[in-house]
């Protein structure tokens, strides 16, 4: 389970999701520390780093591009397109000249000649932009030289064969866990179908399923989870009672609740990646090692029972961003 094709790439199958260093859950570490989460992924084998413009604003990208430059040829580089921050508001934006903005843009900040894989970070269905239109575009940073692959981020099953069919897409990411099962709505099988790789972000169910207790009402203002349902009363009660079980469940497979959440996810299909993000030293090691687990048949059956879209409360977005996101969702 060590290592899966990534594009044109064979990388670890856990890589390391860098938005939590800039970006989403309040107070982001200072640049010290994020630089020893970088540097820690480097020295545990990690070579598959995720970042995006909206990260901070261009932040992330700021961290992430200088701190990897001396180790450029070593790792694969991510980071996507399409949607930024503006003046401390977020946009959506595919058409073909914003997206030329946003990868001379992202190239400077991140102080390289080429990104890995470049991904339109969402499908623009507000204006709407043809998707063709996007990756037509992103098929020509290629073609320069600017970008090695190209994927899509929180798209529907109909999409990735709109857009694959006018070039190859090497990946696409999406929200997947235990609790978050969209993609099996369609994603996952486009996918194993076409060849593409699908990286799931959120593996951890944004850190509900960890050993660590949330609080809720204790997250940091700016903690984008505090405007998530699932961590909204009555629906975080309702979610909280499963965890006993789910960590009697880990402990029995010899393992963290960390670590089942992503034994889980990769154990769905070899061409699956995991992307936990994280500001712990020691939560990356832990992240790391679960690609040791191996999880028997039956672990997998009782963690798949005791969470999933039926015994989980709340959907994952709020109505107004989840109208956003071109992806197929439970009814």
């Amino acid at each position: 389970m060590s290592e899966r094709p990534l594009g044109p790439w064979s990388v670890p199958a856990v890589g390391l999701g860098c938005m939590n260093l800039s970006h989403a859950y309040g107070v982001p570490p200072s640049r010290e520390e994020g630089e020893a989460v970088l540097q820690k992924a480097l020295d545990l084998g990690i070579t598959h780093f995720d970042s995006a413009a909206l990260y901070g604003f261009g932040r992330n990208e700021e961290l992430v591009g200088p701190f990897l430059k001396p180790y450029r040829d070593k790792i694969v580089l991510v980071s996507k397109c399409g949607m930024r921050g503006e003046n401390g508001v977020r946009t959506i934006d595919g058409r073909p000249e914003r997206l030329r903005e946003d990868i001379e843009n992202s190239l400077q900040r991140l102080q390289t000649d080429v990104i890995d894989l470049y991904y339109l970070h969402r499908y623009d269905i507000g204006t709407p932009v043809p998707i063709e239109d996007s990756v037509g575009e992103m098929a020509r940073f290629v073609e320069e030289g600017k970008v090695r692959a190209i994927g899509l981020s929180e798209v529907s099953a109909d999409t990735i064969r709109k857009a694959h069919a006018v070039y190859p897409l090497a990946a696409v990411q999406s929200e997947y866990s235990l609790w978050s099962r969209n993609v099996e709505l369609g994603v996952l099988e486009a996918c194993r179908e076409l060849g593409i790789a699908l990286v799931a972000f959120s593996p951890l169910a944004r850190g509900f399923l960890t050993a660590v207790d949330l609080d809720p009402p204790a997250f940091a203002e700016k903690d984008i989870r505090r405007g998530m349902p699932r961590f909204q009363e009555p629906h975080f009660a309702h979610n909280q009672a499963l965890l006993s079980d789910y960590r009697a469940i880990a402990a029995e497979a010899g393992c963290t609740p960390a670590q089942l959440a992503l034994a889980w996810v990769l154990q769905q299909g070899e061409y699956i990646h995991v992307i936990p993000g994280t500001t712990s030293v020691e939560h990356l090691e832990e992240d790391y090692a679960a690609l040791d687990i191996r999880l028997a048949d039956e672990v997998m059956r009782r963690v798949g029972e005791l969470v999933n879209q039926e015994t989980v409360s709340g959907p994952r977005y709020p109505e107004n961003t989840q109208a956003e996101i071109d992806t197929e969702e439970f009814v």
